[in-house]
């Protein structure tokens, strides 16, 4: 018999704060900048999901750090006046919290901009912890960062499910025996996520109270 949910592993960046034209628009100003008429938009929507640090090494090696400091501060400066969030996602969110979930935030991402972000939602006391590329060797979609989100939570991962916009985050949650929940609002398309099986695929996030209503109930 299949376990009760419990607990709620989010995705971030493209997940919960629709961040998808900032990420965009900042690798195609870093990009076109050192490599001209390299990358087109199809290209960079490929780089969404991944740290910087996996993506950047696959461009120019000997060049990571340089290029991720120059995005970051591009994307700091851009953050607030181009990033928007999903429809219904905060008031989900405290209906869920309200329902006596556990909640985590499982990015990619570096802690400070992960904060900023949920600061500026307005829901920064909703997760019960943040699990950021800050505070793991390993980035999803090796198990890691779940695992270690379940540890903190004392969460099983019979009892929990990873949800998420990208490949990373379904492969991550498969990797760390989880169930998953892919977002049909994806920048990559709800076909392209559903190619990695994940158990649930969200059309709106409100799904998310139907999905454990009887199971928390």
């Amino acid at each position: 018999m299949t376990k009760n949910i419990t607990t709620l592993l989010f995705d971030f960046d493209g997940t919960l704060l629709n961040t998808n034209e900032l990420i965009i628009h900042t690798f195609s100003t870093v990009l076109e900048k050192h490599f001209p008429n390299s990358y087109e938009r199809e290209d960079i929507l490929q780089f969404i999901g991944p740290s910087l640090k996996q993506t950047f090494e696959t461009i120019a090696p000997l060049r990571t750090e340089e290029l991720i400091k120059e995005y970051r501060e591009l994307n700091l400066a851009l953050h607030d006046e181009m990033v928007s969030v999903y429809d219904g996602v905060e008031e989900t969110l405290y209906l869920l919290k309200n329902r006596g979930l556990k909640m985590a935030i499982v990015s990619t991402k570096k802690r400070d901009t992960i904060l900023h972000g949920l600061r500026l939602m307005g829901v920064s006391k909703l997760f019960d912890t943040v699990i950021s590329l800050d505070d793991v060797e390993n980035p999803k979609p090796h198990p890691e960062p779940i695992l270690k989100a379940l540890k903190e939570l004392s969460s099983s991962a019979a009892e929990s499910l990873m949800i998420g916009d990208n490949s990373h985050d379904i492969e991550g949650g498969k990797n760390a025996g989880v169930r998953t929940a892919g977002v049909a609002w994806s920048a990559k398309g709800e076909d392209f996520l559903a190619t990695f099986k994940p158990d649930y695929m969200l059309q709106h996030i409100s799904d998310l109270l139907e999905l454990v209503k009887e199971e928390t109930a």
